[in-house]
């Protein structure tokens, strides 16, 4: 990769000037399920990248490189499997009502918005299967991220369900800034059937990434806490197990996804914002072992705010000077890969017991110790 990186100030995906994120999710009484809407500032070109081979998703076609529309108005990640795809209705409704959205008329207020979105396998796991998300969650969600206050990363919005493997799962972020002065920001939702964590040494396979101490003190798991989890994965023997187990549906196959936005203030085209997505690919398979399964719904949807010029030297040598672009680019979609990874570690360590799930903290203390 180029010139070295350093985090952003909030090292999350609002460091991308303008981006915004709210949650909503309900907890108890049958409830552990949420949705996430990632508002970016009007014009913001858009990508996306679909690998997983059990996707639940919406307006998601709309993205590809081939296709009329350049930008999106907001993004939608919810629980609640196909079902939690109603959510998308009321960040609509939600964007309609600001005028928000692609013009289909010379009238005022006539416009479609496009909200690309994407569901997560929740049902029945720490909630009751029949309560999901529906408009009234993407309406909040949505307003919520209007508001622009601190992200808040783990058992929050989609993630309240979610789980990683046989850990508790959830929403983290995080973001770089490159010496050309461009930043990068990705917002995960991890809820993998594949592992977060090398299981020879119980370290998660994304935190050789992490830049700046970003981390704090998180240490390799004792040997004693690596036996144990080695030896009762899902924590069945103790009040860590839930009634179905983690990452089964019902006592059925998994039914797993990790969704993730990545966003930039670089002047990307849409075929361009398509390969920022598809770097994002490459970033969660580095944090998540096995990724993009035949039954996960793995998807990464870039965006381009355009705010900031994709400047900074570059020795093209034999290339023709109008590849400096092109070597630019390299450079940022290494960035945004290492991101995600970044981001799905930042998921894992912020997320809070749920749905008779155990955290990574709880399981490996030696690792992540308490304020770590």
């Amino acid at each position: 990769m180029g010139a070295p990186v350093s985090t952003g100030a909030r090292n999350d995906i609002t460091d991308v000037a303008g981006v915004s994120v709210g949650h909503h999710q309900r907890r108890g009484r049958g409830w552990l399920t949420g949705t996430t809407v990632v508002l970016p500032p009007p014009g913001t070109v858009g990508g996306c990248d679909v690998r997983g081979g059990g996707p639940a998703t919406r307006d998601t076609d709309a993205l590809a490189a081939t296709t009329m529309v350049q930008h999106v108005d907001a993004v939608c990640f919810t629980g609640g499997s196909a079902y939690g795809l109603d959510a998308a209705g009321g960040v609509l409704a939600w964007l309609e009502e600001r005028g928000r959205g692609f013009r289909v008329a010379e009238e005022a207020g006539r416009v479609v918005p496009i909200v690309p979105t994407a569901a997560l396998f929740d049902l029945g796991l720490g909630g009751a299967f029949g309560n999901r998300p529906d408009a009234s969650f993407g309406h909040r969600a949505a307003a919520a991220a209007a508001r622009a206050r601190p992200l808040r990363q783990g058992t929050v919005g989609a993630g309240t369900g979610a789980h990683a493997g046989p850990l508790k799962g959830g929403v983290g972020s995080a973001s770089a800034v490159t010496a050309g002065g461009v930043t990068v920001g990705a917002l995960v939702v991890v809820n993998s059937a594949g592992s977060v964590l090398d299981p020879r040494t119980g370290e998660l396979w994304g935190a050789r990434l992490a830049l700046d101490g970003e981390l704090g003190p998180l240490r390799r798991p004792s040997r004693a806490e690596l036996a144990a989890f080695a030896a009762d994965p899902t924590g069945a023997g103790s009040t860590a197990a839930g009634p179905t187990g983690a990452g089964t549906a019902v006592g059925q196959a998994p039914f797993n996804t990790t969704l993730v936005v990545v966003a930039t203030d670089a002047p990307l085209t849409k075929p361009e914002c398509v390969r920022l997505a598809g770097a994002g690919h490459d970033g969660l398979a580095r944090a998540v072992s096995p990724a993009h399964g035949y039954t996960d719904g793995d998807i990464v949807v870039g965006l381009a705010t355009g705010a900031v010029a994709l400047a900074g030297p570059v020795d093209v040598g034999l290339l023709r000077p109008d590849s400096a672009r092109v070597a630019r680019l390299g450079d940022l979609f290494g960035v945004a890969a290492d991101v995600v990874s970044r981001a799905i570690v930042h998921a894992v360590l912020h997320a809070t017991p749920a749905g008779g799930l155990a955290t990574y903290a709880e399981r490996f203390p030696s690792a992540a110790p308490p304020g770590s």
